[in-house]
């Protein structure tokens, strides 16, 4: 949907794995120990250690379970026909009860049935639809196809379609970023899927190191088998928003005509329409319809035509080169979900995407939540604070910890900082800043000790988070606009992380320098996990 620069998105989580498979997974696992904590206390010899990361992986684990609960609320929304945050509410429970009575090889299990669901439930709709526009069943090569109405090339209409309307270009490059700032992006995703802490801990489960490469290797070829598709459903789902809403003249549609689909997600609260020239149309172009962005409905209250009102209306001014001025939002996070419906396929396709929706999120939001009742029950209170605690006391602090982390999750998927792809790129950005750099170091480095690891873990979790609230204002007023002029070097909230990735590194490599190198006995240690079995 974003065009030429979202595929930064798709290289950055995808060469993440390479890194991955390539650098940290067969060592990780040689390791044998079970958490990334436990890896970073025992590599680097130190509770404190220990302690700096487990904080470092709730702070990313929280960033990231909230844009899925955010999907999650969407899903049970649309399909119970209510308020998102009534939607949510219901989500919020079942992820609870998911990820508290099921362990880490259950979830690895449940999580193989739910990739077979999620890959059905994406490509099948993006085969219809392609096939609809361009008669074309690959939907890796639709976006080069002639419309199957003639047309012309589907890039080429998309291009002339958005340009008519004051958008930029789909195929301009890098659209409304830059060339450093979609680097550092790309960057910051690839260190930080590798640095993931919910994904790295999978490889702790396989039985052998050789295992731990083999499956990794496997997991970037599914993983690319899905993201190969996503160019083609973001420009499809584009070009069929665009001609459904503005209508085949492409003036606009009368609202009392506009599809069912239009109305269920008006009130759901992810779309709006304010109808600024009053000709009861319902028109799409550039500009902001509502002011802040977003808009804020005015309960339950009705307009002429039965649209929601809204209390915060935009002026209505036509941004430049578009013809009219922009009087709807449409809420990025539906148009996976909604993108069968504008379409007009068959009911069973739409109700396949809400399987595959859920079980995206539930699968996620459940490996992260383990990761976050984990950290806060084996590797803070019971290796740090009480070292005495009992199974069932660890159990109890664990579920409690699931419980008030799907609570702030929660808030945050009400109130979210950025649409869901780019929250989920601030907790990559996190991992790429705090754990990625003292792992591999870990691995592949024996003078690294452990306060080289823990100011570097500082420096990076502080530097990029402290960046992500300035901008983004997670419970808090953002202190800055969040536009390229005000960023540093030009790099956005969601490539900061490449920063702090590079701040981590020299500080973590300086600090070592200059404190006493590890006992022996730990780069004996360093130097035996590196040795092939």
């Amino acid at each position: 949907f974003l065009g030429y620069e979202g595929s930064m998105y798709l290289m950055g989580w995808t060469g993440g794995y390479v890194l991955l498979a390539m650098l940290l997974a067969p060592y990780l696992r040689k390791f044998g120990k079970f958490t990334v904590p436990e890896f970073i206390g025992e590599r680097y010899d130190s509770d404190l250690a220990r302690f700096v990361a487990a904080l470092c992986l709730i702070f990313i684990s929280f960033t990231y379970v909230a844009g899925q609960m955010r999907g999650v609320g969407i899903v049970f929304s649309r399909f119970l026909e209510v308020e998102i945050d009534v939607g949510l509410a219901v989500g919020m429970g079942i992820v609870f009860v998911y990820a508290v009575l099921g362990g880490m090889k259950g979830i690895t299990y449940t999580q193989v049935a739910q990739y077979c669901v999620l890959i059905f439930a994406y490509t099948v709709p993006a085969v219809f639809i392609s096939m609809q526009l361009t008669g074309n069943p690959v939907p890796q090569l639709a976006l080069g196809s002639d419309m199957a109405d003639g047309s012309g090339y589907l890039l080429l209409k998309l291009d002339q379609v958005l340009m008519d309307l004051g958008f930029t270009a789909y195929t301009h490059p890098f659209n409304d970023s830059s060339m450093i700032n979609v680097l550092a992006i790309t960057f910051a995703l690839m260190a930080g899927t590798a640095g993931l802490p919910h994904v790295i801990v999978r490889f702790f489960t396989v039985p052998h190191v050789a295992d731990a490469r083999r499956s990794a290797a496997w997991a970037l070829v599914f993983i690319a088998l899905l993201y190969t598709v996503a160019p083609a459903v973001g420009g499809l789902a584009r070009l069929n928003l665009i001609t459904t809403v503005n209508g085949a003249d492409g003036a606009g549609t009368p609202y009392d005509t506009m599809p069912d689909w239009f109305r269920t997600w008006e009130n759901s609260g992810l779309i709006a329409w304010h109808d600024h020239n009053h000709d009861g149309h319902v028109q799409h172009a550039a500009g902001q319809a509502f002011t802040g962005g977003k808009p804020v409905f005015d309960g339950n209250g009705r307009g002429e035509s039965g649209q929601r009102l809204v209390t915060n209306p935009g002026p209505g001014d036509v941004a430049e080169g578009a013809p009219f001025a922009n009087e709807v939002y449409v809420d990025r996070d539906i148009m996976v979900l909604a993108n069968p419906e504008i379409a007009g396929l068959p009911d069973w396709v739409i109700a396949l995407i809400a399987a595959g929706g859920i079980a995206a999120a539930l699968s996620t939001a459940a490996g992260l939540l383990l990761v976050i009742s984990v950290a806060v029950s084996h590797d803070i209170l019971k290796s740090t604070f009480a070292k005495n605690l009992s199974e069932k006391q660890e159990l109890t602090a664990g579920r409690v910890a699931a419980a008030v982390s799907i609570a702030i999750a929660g808030y945050l998927g009400s109130n979210p900082p950025a649409f869901v792809a780019q929250v989920v790129a601030f907790a990559f950005g996190l991992a790429a800043s705090s754990l990625f750099p003292v792992i591999l170091l870990g691995i592949f480095s024996t003078r690294m000790n452990k306060w080289g690891a823990i100011a570097g873990m500082l420096t990076g979790l502080v530097f990029t988070m402290g960046y992500i609230l300035y901008f983004k204002g997670v419970f808090i007023a953002p202190m800055a606009e969040n536009v390229p002029a005000n960023w540093f070097l030009g790099i956005s909230p969601e490539g900061i992380g490449t920063v702090g990735m590079l701040l981590n590194l020299c500080v973590a490599l300086t600090v070592s320098q200059f404190t006493a190198p590890p006992p022996t006995k730990i780069r004996e240690l360093v130097e035996r996990i590196r040795l092939p079995e």
